[in-house]
């Protein structure tokens, strides 16, 4: 948390609220945030004075296109952004003050200090880590049938830690993975390249329709994920089996079940969901 769906929504929400604006200056509060440059001091200087002209996601990384470079961010386990007025008291887990040049900030918190920032040239950013090592965009032209297809023939592993690697996918994560898979009537322990082409256009089908009603929907609040103004997602009323264990399936009634596949929770149906090759 947050996947593609919850970075997508923030992107929007920042959209309307910081667009046009101008850094005029910084306050880091935890320097580790920062990757690149490696000095806080430099990371400072770069971005004050830059107008903020939009903002793009790829997978689950936010792309500030500023004036000169590109503020390239990733929110790992717990990351948020939100805007507040310049007096407003700062919040415990206030990492990161943009301020701009209407007298708010642009303020980013993490609990548990995963996220990373990295500024970069404009030009370079998708051809430089941490954007380079990525794979494809489920919303892009290039994820076809057929790559995905012939992304898992090429893999031994079990389909459920194959959609987690982010240089197969981008923005696949342990919720929409378990979802994907259900209405795929894919079991999350089959090996990757037993999948038939068939099976594959299921799940091809599956990713993008999931994806695309759960940014409808602003995401999923299992935890702790708000947008940038403070609104829960409300894609959770719809999950039909991550974090249902015990509950009986929308299809078959029949329990979900959790297990652990790759160190990670897994959410599926035995009935629904069968251990077929």
């Amino acid at each position: 948390m947050p996947e593609l769906p919850e970075v997508e929504t923030i992107r929007r929400t920042l959209e309307q609220l910081v667009v046009g604006r101008t850094i005029t200056d910084l306050t880091v509060y935890y320097p580790g945030i920062i990757k690149e440059p490696d000095d806080q001091n430099q990371f400072r200087t770069v971005l004050s004075g830059q107008k903020i002209e939009s903002i793009d996601r790829l997978g689950k990384f936010l792309l500030f296109q500023l004036t000169d470079d590109v503020l390239v961010s990733h929110l790992r386990m717990e990351g948020k952004y939100g805007v507040y007025s310049r007096d407003a008291s700062i919040e415990p887990h206030t990492h990161m003050c943009f301020h701009l040049d209407d007298n708010k900030e642009l303020r980013y918190k993490d609990v548990r200090k995963f996220g990373t920032m990295h500024v970069k040239p404009k030009g370079t950013e998708l051809t430089t880590p941490p954007i380079s090592k990525l794979g494809v965009e489920p919303f892009s032209e290039a994820f076809t049938v057929d790559y995905l297809y012939d992304r898992l023939q090429k893999t031994t592993r079990l389909i459920k830690p194959t959609l987690l690697d982010q240089s197969i996918v981008t923005g696949l994560g342990n919720i929409y993975v378990d979802e994907v898979l259900y209405y795929s009537r894919l079991h999350p322990e089959r090996v990757a390249h037993t999948i038939t082409y068939q099976e594959c256009e299921a799940l091809h089908h599956a990713i993008v329709t999931v994806l695309t009603r759960a940014i409808e929907k602003g995401g999923t609040s299992i935890r702790t994920y708000l947008n940038s103004i403070g609104e829960i997602g409300l894609f959770q009323l719809e999950l039909a089996v991550y974090d249902q264990t015990d509950q009986p399936c929308v299809s078959c009634h029949q329990p979900i079940v959790k297990t652990k596949i790759g160190g990670r929770g897994t959410h599926f149906c035995p009935n629904c969901q069968p251990m077929t090759e």
